[in-house]
């Protein structure tokens, strides 16, 4: 069964009710002072409190989706893919491996709903392989619209999230569906990855001096393999990022730094500078300088504005960002175009997210266009 098990999570919730149960029952008989009652007395401490935790942790990581396996949680999960040669006219940048459908009325047609594609993205420039979810909207399957391009949208997790969540939790691609039919939001092809790709490290999208080439991996490789193998338009305006904590620095920081690449960002939940800490190492080289570029509110006092949108989600109560939020509002001029999202309250997890998830696909699908 899996981490994520519905099933896992019950037998965790019933082992810790049957053994609090059990201590409460044996404890009249335990309750002397020979050597087998202190360790009975012991064992069963011991036994309720791990399986307490084990079912607090597991409830946790249902609703939250740290963990998306078993390998994910040991840390073994650190497979970089393989390129694999298939037949003539198959793009080496980008291999299906599988495909699914989307979860709306209708979604066992693509006409009608849409197609998730399971990829392998292979980076030519930094040799970066990396795993993502396609989502291909109804229109990319309908006769009227086979020669036309769409603008496309890389949807980013946090850290240490999986693509999955996107899918699973987030539901990305249903509200995209749900939105297009309702004419709130254009077809949009969305590329559904976590901002790890040299996992267990925490690469926060730097290019790392003698390292993971994170920013450049997304900015080129990542743009030229999906151009590669689907109908999307291949210049910056046609070009844009979204995701969640982690992924929201990466929205911002990416379309910021990247003009030429990405013409629309929107951060839910995000920092503004990335951490230095165990998980991400050495991100900077050392380099005090190339630290500060990487500093969002840096870079709006010290560098010239670039000509993207940004749309930046935080909350008055729960969220750690409010104040780097307010102050990244006031000091942005144009040509850069800022929008925000704030919420009364909502704190740095899933609800929050889905709250903000409908309205920021939205807005960033009516900044993107494709010829």
């Amino acid at each position: 069964m899996g981490l994520t098990s519905k099933k896992v999570l019950l037998l965790a919730v019933v082992a810790a009710v049957l053994l609090f149960a059990m201590t409460v029952w044996l404890w009249p008989r335990l309750a002397r002072r020979s050597a087998p009652a202190v360790l009975g007395r012991i064992g069963v401490l011991l036994a309720t409190q791990l399986s307490i935790l084990a079912a607090g942790g597991l409830s946790a990581n249902f609703y939250f989706g740290f963990y998306a396996s078993w390998a994910d949680l040991l840390g073994t999960d650190q497979d970089m893919g393989v390129v694999v040669e298939h037949g003539e006219g198959s793009s080496k940048q980008l291999r299906v491996v599988g495909t699914q459908s989307v979860g709306t009325p209708g979604g066992g047609s693509p006409k009608r709903a849409g197609r998730i594609d399971k990829v392998q993205i292979n980076g030519a420039s930094t040799g970066i392989a990396a795993p993502a979810y396609v989502y291909l909207p109804p229109q990319y399957f309908q006769k009227q619209y086979a020669r036309t391009r769409f603008p496309a949208a890389l949807v980013l997790t946090g850290y240490p999230g999986t693509a999955e969540n996107l899918i699973t939790r987030l539901q990305y691609p249903q509200t995209a569906t749900r939105h297009i039919a309702a004419g709130t939001m254009r077809p949009t092809i969305l590329i559904m990855m976590r901002p790890t790709v040299a996992p267990p490290r925490d690469t926060e999208c730097v290019d790392v001096p003698g390292g993971p080439q994170a920013e450049s991996f997304f900015t080129r490789d990542m743009r030229a393999a999906v151009a590669s193998h689907y109908r999307v338009g291949e210049q910056a305006r046609s070009w844009g990022v979204i995701g969640n904590s982690t992924g929201g620095y990466c929205a911002v920081k990416l379309t910021m730094r990247n003009p030429r690449a990405f013409s629309a960002g929107a951060g839910l939940s995000g920092s503004y500078k990335a951490p230095q800490d165990p998980t991400t190492g050495d991100l900077f080289g050392g380099s005090t300088q190339y630290e500060r570029e990487n500093d969002m509110l840096w870079r709006l006092d010290h560098r010239p504005m670039p000509p993207v949108s940004v749309l930046l989600a935080s909350s008055k109560k729960g969220e750690t960002n409010y104040r780097d939020t307010r102050a990244f509002i006031v000091k942005a001029k144009p040509p850069l175009r800022v929008s925000s999202i704030i919420l009364d309250s909502g704190g740095h997890n899933l609800n929050t997210w889905n709250r903000e998830v409908p309205p920021a696909l939205d807005w960033l699908s009516k900044r993107l266009s494709a010829p």
